[in-house]
């Protein structure tokens, strides 16, 4: 046994008996739980590097580690956990003589990055170019030449477009 969860609360302890438990509503899950408000897989735990970790699996309710909601965490002896509005306290003990591995900075990315909103648009280089030819050359953009310029309104604004 590689540790247990306590119910917040009381109840019957959950022992982890394998190094990656799915916890979720579905009969199939290492750990069911059989309540309307948990996803048919809701999270993960595994154990890594001597520690537990917990993962959301884009469950509908989310998880929290110690009252935050969080995406993924590795978990300390007697950190309490909750999937949806359920609250286990999790009891191991860590295999390792290190601490924990460090979280990924969840503020790295922005919003919009995470969400896959931005777009990073890069100038193309000469090595991006395809070789048309077949002779081993990218073409090269060749430079706009400036219409000319006449005395009209019409012509002095072109003008000014074709100098960009």
């Amino acid at each position: 046994m590689h540790g247990e969860l306590n119910p917040v609360g009381g109840g019957d302890s959950i022992p982890l008996l394998k190094t990656k438990l799915i916890i979720g509503r579905r009969p199939t899950c290492d750990i069911c739980l059989p309540f309307p408000n948990i996803s048919s897989q809701h999270c993960e735990l595994e154990l890594q590097n001597g520690y537990w970790h917990i993962q959301d699996l884009a469950s509908r309710n989310g998880i929290k580690v110690n009252g935050v909601r969080e995406e993924s965490r590795f978990l300390l002896p007697g950190d309490e956990i909750s999937v949806a509005k359920h609250a286990f306290e999790i009891a191991y003990e860590p295999t390792s003589d290190q601490p924990p591995p460090e979280e990924a900075n969840p503020f790295a990315k922005s919003l919009m990055e995470k969400a896959g909103l931005t777009s990073k648009k890069k100038k193309p280089s000469k090595s991006d170019q395809i070789d048309l030819m077949g002779d081993g050359k990218a073409p090269v953009p060749s430079k706009r030449t400036p219409k000319p310029k006449g005395n009209s309104q019409d012509d002095q604004i072109l003008g000014w477009l074709g100098d960009e």
